[in-house]
This record gives structure tokens, C-alpha cells and sequence, in this order.
């Protein structure tokens, strides 16, 4: 019988999440499909590493956000404050994880998370506390602000600017996933990312309501 307590089986745990989050969905995955492929004979395995399925997936997008924070930082750190630069470090950083099919599968968990960010609330998640990819967003708004727009309007334009670039790099991810050839380049796809996920940020409000 494989050991619940096992070096190693938190871990196993993650890696298996991945797999059948990122095929099944966050909210329709079976724990126990989790269970069997991790290699464990203890239906109780998740609850006893992480809690709850909650727990589990705070997990998953830990690691995720671990390898996209080092791939940020010396992004951030170069670049100015400006929206379009910004959002390039940002596209970026999150780009890193279509090399690979274990980032692929995270990039399709994590865009049926956007709207658990905090973003609307200034509240981040606990998985993005004190992070470099929450002091981006910080910066971000606060270029808008410098730009004269209003604070609930900038908040829900983040809202939705985070939530197409997590649906848009999900969308490629399955494509390279299913082994699908994009309509365009990979470089083209990023350019155009950060090119009209900017202009949504900067268009101009609405003079009145």
C-alpha cells in the first residue's frame, strides 16, 4: 500500500492536481482522481497534506507563482513606469510557462482563478501577498491613476486586463496541449497581448452616464 506520509507524496500530490484540474476544471476536478494518479492508496491523502481542495489548489498555484516571480523580477526591476512596459514584464513572466506542459496545464487553472486575485478589492490573495506580480499590479494602477482615471473604474479595468491575459495565454496553452498550430507566431501573440491589453487599460472613459 503506497504510504500517505511518504517523502515525496505532497509533491506527487501537486503534480497530480495539475494534471487533472487543468483537464477536468477547478471546480469539477475528483479528488480521488488526484489520489489514484499521485500513487496513493489513501483516499484521505489530500485532506491530510492540504486540507481541503482548497488548500490543495492554494498549492498548485504557489509553485506556479514561485516560478513565475523568478522569472519577474528582473523584468520589474527594469521596467518603467509605464502601463505598456508594464504590462510586457507582466506578459512575460506568465509567457514562461507555455514552455513547458506542466506550466501549459497551470496557465488553464489559473484563468478560472483571475477573479479570486483581489485585485477589485485591494486585497490580494494570500498566493499573491506580497508578491513582485501584486507590486506590478500596484504599479499599474498607478500609472492609470497618473492618466486621470477614476479609482473603481481602474480597479475593474485591471480586473478585466488580468483576466484576458490569463484566458488568452490558457487558450494557447491548449492549443499546444492538444497540438493544435496557432494562427500566429508565439512572438506576434505576445506582442498583440501586451498591445491590446494596454489599450484597454488607456481608452479614454466614458465623458458621462
Amino acid at each position: 500500500m503506497a504510504r500517505t506520509s511518504g517523502p515525496g507524496t505532497r509533491e506527487k500530490l501537486i503534480r497530480a492536481a495539475e494534471e487533472v484540474f487543468a483537464a477536468q476544471g477547478v471546480h469539477g476536478a475528483q479528488l480521488r482522481d488526484v489520489v489514484a494518479l499521485a500513487g496513493q492508496a489513501n483516499p484521505s491523502a489530500v485532506q491530510y497534506h492540504f486540507g481541503s481542495r482548497a488548500g490543495l489548489l492554494d498549492a498548485v498555484m504557489a509553485a506556479r507563482q514561485l516560478r513565475t516571480e523568478q522569472v519577474l523580477a528582473p523584468l520589474l526591476d527594469a521596467a518603467p513606469d509605464d502601463t505598456h512596459a508594464l504590462i510586457g514584464a507582466l506578459v512575460a513572466a506568465e509567457a514562461s510557462e507555455l514552455r513547458t506542459d506542466r506550466g501549459r496545464r497551470c496557465l488553464r487553472i489559473s484563468a478560472q482563478l483571475s477573479h479570486e486575485s483581489g485585485i477589485r478589492s485591494r486585497t490580494p490573495h494570500p498566493t499573491l501577498a506580497g508578491t513582485r506580480s501584486w507590486r506590478l499590479i500596484e504599479r499599474v494602477e498607478a500609472c492609470l491613476a497618473a492618466d486621470g482615471l477614476p479609482g473603481p473604474l481602474r480597479l475593474e479595468r485591471l480586473d478585466l486586463a488580468l483576466t484576458v491575459v490569463g484566458a488568452a495565454l490558457a487558450d494557447r496553452a491548449r492549443q499546444y496541449l492538444d497540438g493544435e498550430e496557432p494562427l500566429t507566431s508565439e512572438p506576434l501573440f505576445l506582442a498583440d497581448l501586451v498591445g491590446t491589453t494596454t489599450a484597454l487599460l488607456r481608452a479614454a472613459p466614458p465623458r458621462s452616464l
